[in-house]
């Protein structure tokens, strides 16, 4: 075990390894500009409308609304009517046209707001998105140092390396190409590539990817990828793709929007026109048309559709879950499949020292070993390090300053305690002869033919085993594991009676700790191992024989899957910040057990939905026969519509109550 960041980086370095963010701004869109200023106007106009100031003021002001709110869609509804065909968009600018004609100003720009605000919101998440995906591609250094056969190195920039060169990648730098490692030692951070927790060794002979960090320790690697083939830039593809070609969603009254307005339109058209051709007054029959019109308005059923799900979007927020949209929401209902990454997700993403087993040659107890262990690992920065530091701080341990400290890339840690020599390292870097320590002390065969009995021990069971030798002698054996959050086992099991169906461990981490892992939460199916582009290919077979899975990661390595995915769900505190963009959901707390509580929530918002359209098309259905067979006065059409519309609000809001997160989390969504 080595020291990855013991010598920090300089400051300069420090920042060139950080990924720039190159965010849109909210305001560069034209349509977060239109739905802004839409909402400002509204706002403005309400309260004069309310207080019954003159009509020239509010007036003005609604039709500014109208203006601002309704450019962007009315403009989408036009071209789509230019293909021949008639969207939602278009119709919701005439219906709230039409609501103004006949004095419901404060309704028609109320729909205006709404619908210029979702598109807003639709264009903000593609954007983010798309700045998450060029983001990506500054995780490679943009030069690398390359060495001529001569000996002599060059500064090039990076997609300038061609397969078959060598280049030098020094202490805290970024590896500029995949390849293979030529000489030298040390340790990689790959988490943005595998998803693993803890650096990886790496020697001779070993592959390494570009984006991933290195730690103490000078590499020479050959290039074998050409920069354009890279793992990072087959991530940056992945994610491209999966989100050009993930079929379109629409809410659930979307899917009939086409026969709906087509129908009405016709049946509006065909109710002013005909009567004219047998002598039917002009003014009876416009007005019967314009009545029609206006209680069989899609109105009252978009608003039996949002509010259930802007009020579970609402809820979910305040208990910690962004669902991005009202498409979103509706999808995680119909999940029957879940995919789970392991590190950051099932687990905290941060090593814990799980297990010290001291060693019969010195004799020394469980808390000494950890003393010296610690005392020794204090100047390391190193994630193992610091998960042995913190263990004996847990433990109320006092930590003595040490002397001499060394680290050797790959190897370990050694350094004077109190007099003492000791070292703290792999027991996988011993040498054949198993006679030298982690620091190179001579050690006796048969007293390390233990440690190793004790540390193989351990690997089985998933943990990474650290050897702690005290003057040359192996004193004791540590044991390393990511910690499992307190919720996963019930999450595991509430996922899978929601799917019906036990979730999946898809992880880049070993298989031996994956199982582990696996079989503590209660999961059966587990794919270790897997690079990206693997966990993608594991998604797509799943839905190609019809699931439509969820996925829930953190990382870069997830963020293609949480792409393809019918939905993604992102875990936010330690998430990458392609994995917060791509994802459809972010749980911004870190609260695993929050995902099966938001799935919960949106077969209840469905089942509202449900619930709406029939209650709306009651409504529609009744007041369209009475208007057809009779004489419906507009005033009652009117009042009939609009309350249909604020019975189906009332119903949608119901979600918003605390009570129905606390239900969806106790682990009933009725």
């Amino acid at each position: 075990m080595s020291s990855t960041l013991t010598r920090p980086a300089p400051p300069g370095a420090a920042r060139e390894s950080v990924a720039p963010r190159r965010r849109t701004r909210l305001l560069a869109l034209p349509e977060a500009r239109w739905a802004a200023a839409a909402l400002v106007l509204f706002l403005i106009a309400l309260p004069l409308y309310l207080a019954g100031a003159p009509a020239w003021t509010w007036g003005t002001l609604f039709a500014a609304v109208y203006a601002t709110g309704g450019w962007e869609p009315g403009r989408a509804g036009l071209r789509a009517l230019r293909e021949k065909t008639l969207d939602v968009d278009l119709l919701m600018v005439v219906a709230a046209l039409g609501a103004a004609a006949i004095g419901q100003v404060l309704d028609g720009a109320l729909l205006i707001v709404i619908f210029a605000t979702s598109g807003a919101l639709e264009a903000i998440a593609t954007a983010r998105t798309a700045d998450s995906v060029r983001g990506l591609l500054d995780l490679a250094p943009a030069t690398a140092t390359r060495v001529a056969d001569d000996g002599t190195e060059e500064t090039v920039p990076g997609e300038r390396l061609a397969v078959g060169e060598i280049i030098l990648v020094r202490p805290g730098e970024r590896i500029g190409a995949d390849g293979r490692v030529l000489d030298g030692a040390g340790e990689v951070d790959q988490a943005t590539i595998t998803g693993e927790p803890l650096p990886v060794a790496k020697a001779a002979g070993d592959e390494v990817f570009a984006g991933t960090l290195n730690g103490t320790g000078a590499l020479r690697v050959k290039v074998e990828r050409d920069p354009s083939d890279s793992v990072i830039a087959r991530i940056v593809a992945m994610v491209e793709e999966a989100s050009g070609t993930k079929a379109p969603t629409q809410l659930f009254i979307e899917k009939v929007e086409q026969r709906y307005s087509l129908g009405m339109v016709a049946a509006t058209v065909a109710l002013f026109v005909l009567p004219l051709f047998v002598g039917a007054d002009l003014r009876s029959t416009l007005l019967r048309a314009m009545t029609f019109m206006i209680v069989a308005s899609p109105c009252a059923v978009v608003l039996a559709t949002m509010p259930p799900l802007l009020s579970a979007i609402a809820n979910a927020g305040r208990h910690g879950v962004l669902v991005k949209s009202a498409v979103v929401m509706e999808r995680l209902g119909q999940v029957d499949a879940v995919a789970l990454d392991k590190t950051g997700t099932l687990t905290e993403g941060t090593p814990r020292v799980t297990d010290v087993r001291p060693l019969p040659g010195p004799g020394l107890p469980e808390d000494e070993v950890l003393r010296l262990a610690a005392a020794a690992e204090h100047p390391s920065e190193h994630p193992l390090a610091r998960a042995i530091v913190d263990a004996a701080r847990d433990r109320g341990l006092d930590i003595p300053l040490v002397r001499d400290f060394g680290s050797a890339p790959g190897t370990g840690v050694s350094a004077t305690v109190e007099g003492r020599s000791v070292a703290v390292g792999s027991p996988a870097r011993l040498p054949d002869g198993r006679t030298g320590g982690p620091a190179g002390e001579e050690v006796a065969a048969p007293e390390m033919t233990g440690a190793l009995d004790v540390a193989a021990a351990l690997e089985e069971e998933g943990r990474t085993a650290v050897l702690v030798t005290v003057d040359g002698r192996p004193a004791g054996v540590l044991g390393i594991a990511d910690r499992l959050r307190d919720e996963a086992a019930a999450t595991v099991a509430a996922l899978g009676e929601l799917a019906g169906t036990t979730p999946v461990l898809v992880t880049g981490d070993n298989p031996r700790a994956a199982a582990r892992l696996a079989g503590e939460v209660g999961i059966d199916d587990v794919r270790a191992g897997l690079l990206p582009q693997d966990k993608v290919t594991a998604v797509r077979e799943w839905e190609r024989a019809g699931h439509k899975v969820l996925v829930v990661g953190d990382g870069v390595n997830d963020a293609p899957a949480l792409a393809a995915a019918h939905t993604g769900i992102a875990m936010g505190r330690a998430g990458s910040d392609l994995a917060l963009e791509t994802a459809d959901a972010v749980v911004v707390r870190d609260e695993l057990a929050t995902v099966p509580a938001v799935v919960r929530l949106s077969r209840r918002a469905r089942r509202l939905v449900v619930q709406n359209l029939v209650v709306a098309a009651v409504f529609i259905t009744g007041l369209v026969i009475w208007d057809l067979a009779g004489t419906l006065p507009l005033p009652l059409g009117v009042a009939g519509h609009e309350g249909s519309t604020v019975i189906v609000g009332l119903n949608g809001l119901r979600l918003l109550a605390d009570g129905a997160w606390r239900r969806a989390h106790a682990g009933t969504d009725r």
